[in-house]
């Protein structure tokens, strides 16, 4: 029964995000992917791929230690029933929304695309708007002084260079 959970919030958050977006602004934009054509748009997609393979890590990550230590999904209609302080959970308060984010810059860098350059910088500014106003405060009430805690030593999106011991 886990597994179809997390099945569907995945179909129905990230995919979307990652994937059925992307593919339908490559589809209107007649974005498709070739090798670049020179030296500096080869390494820009080298680099491109260097980050979907981080932001992918990042998310999948992320979506293990909410179903193992928080015993939820990524779903809000879902959530994890416990607070996850471990993990990439250390180093930043929402590494699964900044995997997704770094994602989608990789897609943008990978196929010299502009258009999902924009969609990236607009999920970007989405979740800086997002979190605190509305995520934030929800775990605040669910997890009282310990979430308070939390916040007060890892940031939520840039990752922090060395990883916070909660005390438990």
């Amino acid at each position: 029964m886990m597994l179809l959970r997390h099945l569907f919030s995945i179909a129905a958050l990230p995919v979307m995000v990652t994937l059925a977006v992307p593919v339908w602004l490559a589809e209107r934009n007649a974005t498709h992917f070739a090798i670049g054509a020179s030296l500096l748009e080869m390494l820009t997609q080298i680099a491109g791929m260097f980050l979907l393979a981080i932001g992918f890590f990042l998310f999948a990550s992320s979506l293990r230690r909410f179903a193992t230590e928080g015993k939820g999904t990524l779903a809000p209609w879902d959530p994890p029933r416990r607070l996850v302080l471990h993990g990439p959970y250390r180093y930043v308060r929402n590494p699964m929304i900044s995997g997704v984010i770094i994602f989608l810059f990789g897609e943008a860098l990978v196929l010299l695309s502009k258009p999902h350059l924009e969609w990236a910088l607009i999920f970007l500014v989405a979740n800086f708007i997002y979190i605190p106003i509305l995520e934030e405060p929800q775990l605040k009430r669910r997890f009282g002084g310990d979430y308070v805690e939390y916040c007060r030593n890892v940031p939520r999106l840039i990752p922090r260079l060395r990883p916070w011991h909660s005390a438990d």
